[in-house]
């Protein structure tokens, strides 16, 4: 067996504790992982792919692996998820992550939940991974595996508390939207966006009333009106393949009329977005989304957060989903789904790290699967 010493990522593995009897495994751990983690950089998806693949690369993989009883069996994988202790195993994924993440000013670090759709027994409801992604760098940064949409409240503080947040502006939608939630940003020397619907009832009708009649206002031209009210205002116009989406954000930092204000830790701004989404000759489609927020009036920066939170479907969930198969995983037995989850998120990590190939997910797995060197250097960020 050769040595590799620069593949930090596998000497982060080597420290997780091994949840089986010892003495009464075939495979060791790390060889476990190591080889479930290359197939889906190489757009493998179920434990099935796993085996076949290991035993594909059999001789690859006995440059760096020790492989003491060969390529482990489709229900070994599946054992081995099952039993690893998530907690552990996501504690690894973000002490590893954060050797790879850059230092970003003001980093927009979006917060939301994805189900995974058919890693169920019948009968249950889907179970719900809430990611942190951090946009600029392009990682995710943690997660957490919750039983379904409602617990995602019970979850966030916990992940709140294990992230580096600090400086960073957190985004979450309106399920985040909680007073404690505001509090454990703020806690971690952040900032927030958060977005505001009916579930927060008065409050929420109070700052839609008020941002409302807001920009009325400022639409009829008379800002020396007496009852006029200072926005700050930013306009945005996207085309593409025929339709036309223009985005106009408002963003106020006067509070005084709102009763609730000092039950949100370091509430400074309320804001609304509205976009409005021109398709063809069909006829424009209008909405309005309402936020609080910790930050000082930028509607600049307002925009650019809320921004970098739409950006979490299609740079994140929908990669998943297309990419890496995750709407089709069927694994569910004991912790597997929450493992397989966080080894697909490590996954994507490493494909967005990679600068040398200029080419999308998917292009990048199929090098990966082509090319042994290309995969090793994956391997060694």
């Amino acid at each position: 067996m050769q040595s590799h010493p620069k593949l930090s990522l596998i000497a982060h593995l080597q420290q997780l504790p091994d949840p089986r009897v010892r003495g009464r495994c075939e495979h060791e751990l790390v060889d476990v992982l190591v080889i479930a983690l290359c197939c889906l950089l190489c757009g493998g998806e179920g434990f099935n792919d796993m085996e076949d693949f290991g035993r594909a690369k059999r001789k690859w993989f006995r440059t760096f692996l020790r492989l003491r009883s060969g390529i482990p069996r489709h229900d070994t994988f599946n054992r081995v998820l099952a039993a690893l202790k998530p907690e552990a195993f996501l504690e690894m994924f973000m002490a590893w992550t954060q050797t790879l993440r850059g230092s970003v000013s003001e980093e927009i670090v979006a917060l939301d939940g994805k189900a995974l759709r058919r890693a169920l027994d019948r009968g249950d409801s889907p179970r719900v991974i809430v990611s942190a992604w951090a946009a600029s760098n392009g990682l995710v940064l943690g997660q957490i595996e919750v039983p379904d949409k409602t617990n995602e409240i019970t979850a966030l503080p916990k992940l709140l508390r294990a992230l580096e947040l600090s400086g960073c502006i957190v985004t979450l939608d309106a399920m985040g939207c909680q007073k404690e939630i505001a509090r454990e940003i703020k806690e971690a020397d952040a900032e927030y966006v958060l977005a505001l619907k009916g579930n927060q009832g008065q409050c929420h009708e109070e700052i839609k009333s008020y941002l409302d009649d807001a920009v009325a206002r400022q639409h009829e031209k008379a800002p020396a009106h007496k009852n006029a009210v200072p926005l700050a205002y930013q306009e945005t116009v996207e085309k593409d393949h025929g339709r036309i989406e223009t985005r106009r954000y408002w963003q106020s930092g006067q509070l005084d009329w709102f009763a609730g204000k000092g039950e949100w830790e370091g509430l400074r701004s309320v804001g609304v977005v509205e976009s409005l989404r021109q398709v063809g000759e069909a006829a424009p489609t209008v909405e309005r989304r309402y936020y609080l927020s910790s930050l000082s009036v930028d509607v600049e920066k307002f925009a650019r957060a809320v921004r970098g939170h739409w950006a979490i479907e299609n740079s994140l969930h929908w990669v998943l989903d297309v990419q890496c198969g995750e709407d089709r995983s069927r694994a569910r037995s004991g912790h597997a789904a929450a493992n397989l989850a966080t080894l697909r998120r490590l996954a994507l990590n490493l494909l967005k790290q990679d600068r040398t190939k200029k080419r999308g997910i998917k292009g990048k797995q199929l090098n990966a699967s082509w090319d042994h060197a290309y995969l090793l250097r994956l391997l060694a960020f």
